[in-house]
């Protein structure tokens, strides 16, 4: 029987922490720009050109906490070298977009694909957010500016809400997605912890109260993922492509505990809501216990990513950020209630994450398993995970753990 550390101790999630930050740092780090963002579970990069607008921003956000954490300078080196890679890369001047994907080579970036995405902003918002607390001033005008964009081009004040996507020359598109507006009112949040500014907790407590009541009515009282352009369920996107890596189709249990963290985190600003915060506990706590109901293995343990409108699993895959941010709910949950059952559910998903979810020889843990917990391939950090989400869940752990 394998020995596990104490998860409910700081020095076993600061331990994981920096093992994971070896696996990407200093491999990770292209000294002509950026980072690379393919990465084999050996740690072979293996596509040295192709840059992602969210890998982009989540290295922001993996070394400004790592520097505030740790204080090592080369973390904070290595935050203003991916915040420089963000300006000079992905961000176009005359039309203030960011790219969606370029291709990097010779010191040079060819954009790939020119798609103005609110997900992508969101992560635009939260990496100056995070740069500017991890010591960066100058990243205080850049969150503002991005601010200023996302209401320019995405904002639907009819909705309370977030449109999606855009072309690179900002003809809205009709797909609407609570997911960018989840990773917004994240971002605002965090915007507000870096500056004081109560436009951004304002507006992260309407995105979470469209989301989470109103939308969420629409749909058995849990999120759905996609919708019309009048904000009406769109039950049918994208229903053949279940695992489409940013809109699968169906009931996201990861979402429905990420939206709880996000509740939690904002009732600690109680004081600086525009309404009561007293509905913030209870459907944090609801929208956990259906997750965990809902959509854990009880047979091979983790959780289901995705089930459907009769409560079918229609994606019975491990995906790992799904395991990392629920642990990370259910310690907020335990410290805030205390009730045990969540540290109970904080140390079932730890252990489970520990047997299956994490590479103990490299570093980091793997993207996705089968149901029975077996690796599909040897591609660890594709586009889009540089494991933010599991450095994350051990930083919000940290929180309550004394």
């Amino acid at each position: 029987m394998m020995n596990y550390p104490d998860f409910r101790q700081r020095e076993p999630l600061l331990n994981h922490i920096q093992q994971t930050m070896a696996f990407y740092y200093p491999r990770c780090v292209d000294t002509t720009g950026g980072m690379y963002h393919f990465l084999k579970d050996n740690g072979d990069i293996y596509d040295a050109s192709t840059r992602h607008l969210v890998s982009s921003t989540r290295y922001v956000f993996t070394f400004a906490m790592a520097y505030s954490q740790f204080k090592k300078p080369e973390y904070l080196e290595m935050t203003k070298h991916a915040v420089s890679f963000l300006r000079s890369a992905h961000r176009n001047a005359e039309t203030e977009g960011y790219a969606w994907e370029v291709c990097w080579k010779d010191g040079t970036a060819t954009v790939l694909d020119e798609t103005n995405h609110c997900y992508g902003l969101a992560f635009v918002l939260l990496a100056y957010a995070h740069a500017l607390m991890a010591g960066i001033p100058e990243a205080r005008s850049w969150l503002d500016e991005t601010y200023a964009l996302m209401e320019k081009r995405f904002w639907e004040p009819t909705y309370g809400l977030y449109a999606d996507e855009a072309t690179g020359d900002w003809q809205l598109k009709p797909y609407r997605g609570q997911n960018a507006n989840m990773h917004a009112c994240e971002a605002m949040l965090t915007a507000f912890e870096a500056t004081g500014d109560t436009k951004y907790l304002h507006r992260a407590e309407e995105l979470a109260k469209n989301i989470t009541i109103r939308q969420a009515a629409l749909a058995n009282n849990m999120m759905w993922e996609h919708y019309q352009a009048n904000w009406q369920v769109d039950w049918e996107y994208n229903k053949d492509d279940k695992t489409n890596i940013f809109r699968p189709w169906g009931y996201q249990p990861g979402h429905l505990t990420e939206w709880a963290k996000l509740l939690l985190i904002m009732e600690r600003f109680k004081d600086h809501l525009q309404g009561d915060s007293e509905w913030l506990l209870p459907k944090a706590i609801t929208l956990f216990d259906t997750a965990m109901d809902k959509a854990w293995d009880r047979e091979h343990g983790g959780l289901f990513y995705g089930f459907g409108p009769e409560d079918e699993i229609c994606d019975s895959d491990k995906y790992f950020w799904v395991q990392a941010e629920s642990l990370a709910t259910a310690a907020l949950l335990a410290n805030r209630t205390g009730n045990e059952k969540y540290w109970a559910w904080y140390n079932q998903l730890w252990i489970y994450s520990w047997d299956h979810m994490i590479d103990h020889q490299h570093g980091a843990w793997y993207r996705i398993l089968s149901a029975d917990n077996k690796k599909y391939s040897d591609e660890k950090s594709p586009a889009g995970k540089v494991d933010y989400h599991t450095m994350g869940a051990c930083y919000e752990a940290l929180n309550v753990l004394g």
